[in-house]
């Protein structure tokens, strides 16, 4: 299966940046790719470092714009999308979900972010509520997806659940990047750390992973800090964890990379970790901690 990968950097001009991923969406698929991925968010800018009410005016309905703009382009160029976008489900009621676009347009299904952050310039739970649909992966032409959305990759067990539902792709659509204090050898430690962990569901569940980050630098609104400069580093891992491809820090760039699927069934035959799970001794993992 051929992914497509779009990293790009946004603007505070919506049009302008839908219009630019509808172009790279196109060169993508006109280099062969069958399911194509873009980062968290992709419409706008990364609005989470600050809190307003008067952002949740950017969400929409599901099915809503976005699908519909999203769904035609997805039958024009025959390739499976995953979007990422702002939900209003209801008044006072949003989310951050991934929505999934088959190949004639048509939704073929949707997941809501389960872990919602809560950090300096990352106040995504003042405008998420954390999502209730669970770890299910979504069935499409190209296959299995477990779609999962940005947090949600440093918990190995939103990974281990969708992979023992079936997925054989994990997917997460992503926008992270470094503080505008942050040292020049901390930015090391946390680009690596997030690199190695999503590398590590891929070993543990031998799976595929593919992750799309944004880039660019994006000013705080507020003024308290000096905004975020998104890493980028987007990349796709082998089910051993291999890089199969690793996108620069701060350029934009489409890539298709070609995934064989197959490969998962050979190595989960080599390293048989679920056939050795130890599932009559994990009751412990349904508790918060366990110790008072």
């Amino acid at each position: 299966m051929k992914v497509g990968l779009i990293q790009q950097k946004n603007s505070a001009d919506k049009e302008g940046n839908v219009a630019k991923l509808q172009d790279s969406i196109r060169k993508a698929a006109a280099m062969g790719a069958e399911l194509i991925v873009l980062q968290e968010l992709h419409n706008g800018l990364y609005f989470c470092q600050t809190e307003d009410t008067r952002l949740f005016d950017q969400a929409e309905l599901i099915p809503g714009p976005s699908t519909e703009l999203f769904g035609k382009l997805a039958k024009e160029v025959g390739a499976v999308l995953v979007l990422s976008l702002f939900e209003r489900r209801a008044p006072g009621l949003y989310h951050n979900t991934a929505v999934v676009m088959e190949k004639d347009g048509t939704i073929a299904g949707k997941y809501r972010k389960m872990h919602i952050p809560d950090d300096p310039a990352y106040y995504e739970k003042f405008y998420f509520t954390p999502g209730d649909l669970g770890f299910n992966p979504i069935d499409t032409s190209v296959g299995r997806l477990g779609v999962l959305v940005c947090w949600d990759q440093w918990f190995p067990e939103a990974a281990r659940l969708m992979a023992m539902r079936g997925a054989e792709l994990l997917v997460y659509p992503t926008a992270i990047g470094w503080e505008s204090s942050d040292t020049e050898e901390e930015k090391r430690r946390q680009l690596g750390a997030w690199v190695t962990v999503q590398r590590g569901h891929a070993v543990a569940n031998g799976l595929p992973v593919v992750t799309v980050n944004r880039t660019g630098h994006e000013p705080d609104p507020s003024g308290q800090t000096a905004g975020i400069r998104f890493w980028g580093n987007s990349f796709v891992a082998g089910p051993q964890g291999e890089l199969l491809t690793e996108f620069p820090n701060d350029e934009e760039e489409i890539r298709v990379v070609e995934i064989d699927k197959a490969r998962s069934e050979n190595v989960r035959r080599w390293w048989p970790f679920f056939r050795d799970r130890r599932i009559d001794a994990y009751e412990g993992l349904g508790k918060r901690f366990l110790t008072e």
